[in-house]
This record gives structure tokens, C-alpha cells and sequence, in this order.
């Protein structure tokens, strides 16, 4: 072949080469955006999803404090209204006390049968209302003194060595009021 041959050859070839490359940029140019657009969207959904789960993270946390909240409210009030009758109830406490007197002095001074019935009834219904309302009287009598529930007025000398530091006499009922103590039992220890 001679040179002019080999140059036209060669540009031929060049020009195939060529067509080539810009075929393949053209297809890469075409791939690229469909790439930039998956990587795009990909990148989107990522952000959209780490979005969406700090807000979902975010709800939780309200919920379960405003769960909390509800819960914690719902215990106050069910205390509040457990403990709002304490003043009126330790206010009604002496009344209580009275009737128990007046039935013992009843006793003491024969008084009719029809009487005493008539108060103890009284006393009774009274006690019975106070008691639905969580009024429990302390049973303290030949128990062990105990601070907590006993305030000691007096000692005296023991009836029987059993009794030693134990409670000989109830001068004042105590009282717990649903499981609390409103009012202190005065009694008298034996030593």
C-alpha cells in the first residue's frame, strides 16, 4: 500500500474509532443521568427514611410520656380523694369518741335499755358510714408499744410481767385512715 492509502486507512479507521467513542459517551452520557437520578433518588429515600424515624422516635417518646403523665395524674387523684376526707373524718373523731363515752356511762348509771339501745344504733350507723370510708379503729390493747402507732401518756407498773412494755390501757382510739394514720392511740404502758 503506499502512504496515501495507509493514511486514508488509518483516518478510516479513526473516523470508526472515533464514531465509536461517541457512541459509547452518548450512551454513557445517557446512562449518567439515569445513574445520577438512581443515586439521586437513593439518596432521597435514605434522608426521607432517617426523617421518618426520628419523627417516628420523636412520637414514641411523647406518647410514652403523655402515657406517663395520664398515669401518674389518675394515682394523684385517686390519692387526693382518698386523703381529701382525712380532715373531716379526724374532725368527726371526737363525736365518735363521745358516743363510746356515753354508752359506758350509760352502763354505768342504769339507764333504760330503750336508751341505750336508741345511741348505740346511733353510734353504730355512724361508725359504719366512717368505716365504708376507710376508717379503721387501732386495736393497741395488750399489744407491744410501738411508737409508729402508740403515743404513751403514762407508765405504770405492770399487772404481770407479761405486760411489760406492752399497752395496759387506751386512754384515746387511734385510727388509720385507708392504711394511714390520722390519729395517734394515747395509751398507758406497763413497766
Amino acid at each position: 500500500m503506499s502512504e496515501e492509502n495507509i493514511d486514508d486507512v488509518t483516518f478510516e479507521n479513526h473516523d470508526e474509532t472515533s464514531d465509536k467513542e461517541e457512541k459509547e459517551d452518548q450512551k454513557s452520557k445517557e446512562k449518567s443521568p439515569k445513574k445520577s437520578r438512581k443515586i439521586k433518588a437513593e439518596k432521597k429515600l435514605e434522608e426521607k427514611t432517617k426523617e421518618y424515624n426520628e419523627l417516628n422516635d420523636k412520637y414514641l417518646r411523647l406518647y410514652s410520656e403523655f402515657d406517663n403523665y395520664r398515669k401518674r395524674t389518675n394515682k394523684e387523684r385517686l390519692d387526693i380523694l382518698k386523703s381529701a376526707s382525712a380532715e373531716v373524718i379526724t374532725e368527726l373523731l371526737p363525736v365518735l369518741d363521745d358516743f363510746d363515752r356515753a354508752i359506758k356511762a350509760m352502763e354505768d348509771h342504769d339507764v333504760d335499755d330503750e336508751t341505750k339501745k336508741g345511741l348505740e344504733l346511733i353510734r353504730n350507723k355512724f361508725a359504719g358510714i366512717l368505716t365504708q370510708k376507710g376508717l379503721e379503729p387501732m386495736n393497741s390493747i395488750g399489744k407491744d408499744f410501738d411508737t409508729d402507732y402508740h403515743e404513751a401518756i403514762t407508765n405504770i407498773p405492770a399487772p404481770s410481767k407479761d405486760l411489760v412494755g406492752k399497752v395496759v390501757d387506751v386512754i384515746e382510739k387511734g385510727y388509720l385512715l385507708n392504711g394511714k394514720i390520722i390519729r395517734f392511740a394515747k395509751v398507758v404502758v406497763g413497766s
